[in-house]
């Protein structure tokens, strides 16, 4: 530890410094309104700190901030100059020789898809907006006043002039940082003026460096960018690249080397090594066999797939199971996938490239013999739709819900997303608001928590031993799940027999006491119960 601080700070917010118990699926608490369960509950059960150093740096930290990390060092600052830091021990890193602090970010201003759905219903704050402006606003980056860099997949939120004067960030770098990260880092060092907006350039794969420190859940980036063109979608509008299998399996070492097993990232995984939309079996089978079967691998698992990509090569689904031992070492393996629409319509509007290497008529029936593949075969697709895309009429939320009956007996989580004005929509369309909402989008939005809490009990039981280190941990979150589950069903009942789905009306009726919403002493209860246990 440097009692003058380190030349260098990067960092993230604390929603984004926790493995949440190795469980991808529960860092979407992060964007749900701060308040519906108390915060000492939240951060202790629902997002856990990653370990911290004696120095405060993060045992673990998220990838983008280790490629950060790793281009900086090669781009030729000392290894004495940088710390990775976790967000709540800056005051032990951050001093008069701080010259910058760099932050990556996901969703700063919460006004991200996921996020702007929770709190447009709800109402309220999301979690990673209010930590992002507690660790601008920490005392001792307030005290030294270091240059504030931000990045990462949010940082197109901070663009305009009256955000960024408002938090006091200094320059904002969206896109790709490999190729300007050094150069602006090295202007803050020297105490120069930096550029407000920089715009990252593409770089190759030779280019991406290899992480020097492990990430959180062991995220091994294998490919960057996607190519599909979806109108609404910031990483498709990149270009598709892959990385070398030795350049994976080095990543992946590092993160063996600190106790994680490897998570592959791409925006789809089954797309490795393709040069088109046709999935390359031999080099996606060989990617898993060859990660699989490293010296202290247990157990691979995955980010992202295309839906088009299952139904486009069954066969290495199927394969990958068997390499992975699904069903056997393991009850299933969870991915995260675009449905998006049930409206051939729309997909021929905003996406077509999502379908290929089929077309955007046969668009339901891809996903439901996917969905039928995926089950099959022991993989569980955690889907997202979209409301309000430009163009879309009642009709189109009518074959959204027709398939959503279609897909209740397969096993899957599926979450209703805000349309938010982003990528190619920019400027050309309006983000998706309450608002706009009707009674169709009401009903849509509660059959899929409907078709998730049919599923919930089964994979409760199921992810709490696949996912979530610890017993203590495993006891909490399956006593809360379990009470949230029956409230869950009750209020979305009511909702449909006494609302007819109007949901903003029940809403408004609990805050004003007209109807009763079961207290939340449970959880607690669960916490003062887990204490005890920890004793």
């Amino acid at each position: 530890m440097s009692n003058s601080g380190y030349k260098i700070v990067l960092t993230a917010d604390r929603t984004l410094m926790s493995e949440y118990y190795g469980g991808l699926f529960l860092g979407f608490s992060a964007c749900v309104p701060k308040g519906l369960i108390s915060d000492r509950l939240y951060f202790s059960l629902l997002c856990p700190s990653v370990e911290v150093n004696r120095d405060g740096s993060a045992r673990y930290a998220p990838c983008g901030i280790r490629k950060v990390e790793a281009t900086l060092l090669n781009y030729g600052f000392q290894r004495e100059d940088i710390i990775v830091a976790h967000p709540e021990h800056i005051d032990k890193v951050v001093g008069p020789d701080t010259k910058v602090v760099g932050i990556a970010e996901t969703d700063p201003l919460g006004i991200g898809p996921a996020t702007s759905s929770f709190t447009g219903l709800l109402g309220g704050e999301a979690y990673m907006a209010i930590k992002f402006r507690e660790l601008l606003n920490h005392p001792a980056i307030k005290r030294f006043k270091p240059k504030i860099v931000v990045g990462g997949p949010g940082a197109w939120q901070l663009e305009s002039v009256e955000a960024r004067k408002e938090l006091g960030i200094d320059c904002v770098i969206v896109g790709e940082g490999e190729k300007v990260v050094g150069p602006v880092f090295e202007k803050a060092v020297n105490s120069e003026t930096l550029p407000e907006i920089v715009r990252g350039e593409v770089v190759s794969e030779e280019e991406i460096p290899i992480i020097k420190g492990p990430t959180i859940c062991g995220l091994v980036e294998i490919a960057r960018g996607c190519g599909r063109g979806c109108a609404f979608c910031v990483p498709t509008l990149q270009v598709y690249r892959c990385l070398s299998l030795k350049h994976i399996l080095k990543e992946v070492e590092v993160n063996l080397r600190a106790g994680r097993q490897p998570l592959l990232h791409a925006e789809d995984v089954l797309r490795y090594k393709a040069k088109g939309f046709r999935v390359n079996k031999e080099a996606v089978i060989n990617l898993f066999r060859t990660v699989q079967n490293h010296p202290g691998v247990e157990m691979t698992s995955l980010s992202h797939i295309a839906l088009s990509s299952v139904l486009d090569a069954p066969d290495v689904v199927e394969e990958i199971s068997n390499i992975l031992g699904l069903g056997e070492k393991a009850p299933w393996t969870a991915a995260q996938t675009g449905i998006e629409t049930g409206s051939p319509k729309l997909i021929k509007m905003h996406m077509a490239g999502k379908c290929k290497p089929f077309k955007p008529e046969d668009w339901p029936e891809v996903v439901v013999d996917s969905f039928e593949i995926l089950s099959r075969n022991y993989w569980l697709p955690c889907g997202t739709l979209i409301l309000g895309l430009p163009g879309e009429t009642e009709k189109d939320v009518d074959l959204t819900i027709e398939l959503m009956e279609e897909l209740k007996p397969f096993k899957s989580l599926i979450v209703p997303l805000f349309l938010v004005s982003m990528g190619g929509l920019k400027n050309r369309a309006d983000s998706f608001i309450l608002e706009g909402m009707t009674n169709k989008h009401y009903e849509l939005y509660l059959k899929c928590w409907e078709h998730n809490l049919n599923w919930a009990s089964t994979l409760v039981k199921e992810y709490s031993y696949l996912s979530i280190r610890g017993r203590v941990a495993q006891y909490g979150l399956k006593f809360i799940f379990s009470y949230g589950i029956k409230l869950a069903r009750e209020l979305i009942c009511r909702c449909r027999d006494d609302y007819d789905y109007d949901l903003p009306t029940m809403i408004r009726d609990a805050r004003s006491g007209k109807i009763k919403v079961a207290s939340s002493l449970p959880a607690h209860l669960a916490y003062q119960l887990i204490k005890l246990k920890m004793r």
